[in-house]
């Protein structure tokens, strides 16, 4: 992977971030319900990046990125996620090349239901130390294994997970 990947981290997440969008909203559209809403939070300390609605279905969705190929074994969660009505996490995996999207990771249960308890994965922790060499716990964040995950293969599929049968087409 070339250096901008990592140099231009937050640029990066911001563009997968409106692919994602996109591919969800173009959809929704070629579904027949037309509608996708979607919010971004001012700040992102409530455990979302988005929040996608169509039709009746409101979802607050937290977004994390990994390249194709990534051995990444976990990922933070933020707590405040649980205590939306229908949260989900959904992490983009994506060509480095390309930045073509999918498959997809899938935490979360279907609409309408809150996202699984948290509360029997492990703290998170900071990634830095404290001036005494010791990483300290972030209580907002639990720490959910990529086995916990399913893999979603394509955009059709994840919709379908996020807003259910009404978004379904052939």
């Amino acid at each position: 992977m070339t250096d901008s990947h990592s140099l231009l981290a937050s640029y990066r997440e911001s563009l997968l971030e409106h692919l994602f969008a996109g591919e969800v909203m173009r959809h929704v559209w070629l579904s027949g319900l037309k509608r996708l809403e979607i919010l971004k939070p001012q700040v992102d300390d409530g455990g979302y990046d988005l929040v996608l609605e169509a039709g009746d279905i409101v979802r607050h969705v937290q977004l994390k990125a990994t390249f194709s190929g990534s051995t990444v074994a976990r990922f933070n969660v933020n707590v405040a996620l649980g205590r939306k009505p229908s949260g989900c996490v959904v992490v983009l995996v994506f060509d480095p090349a390309t930045l073509r999207l999918g498959p997809f990771l899938w935490f979360g249960c279907e609409p309408g239901k809150p996202l699984p308890s948290l509360k029997d994965f492990k703290v998170g922790k900071h990634t830095k130390a404290n001036a005494e060499g010791v990483k300290l716990p972030r209580a907002a964040i639990r720490v959910i294994p990529r086995s916990k995950f399913c893999c979603v293969p394509d955009v059709p599929t994840l919709a379908v997970l996020l807003f259910g049968e009404q978004v379904r087409h052939s």
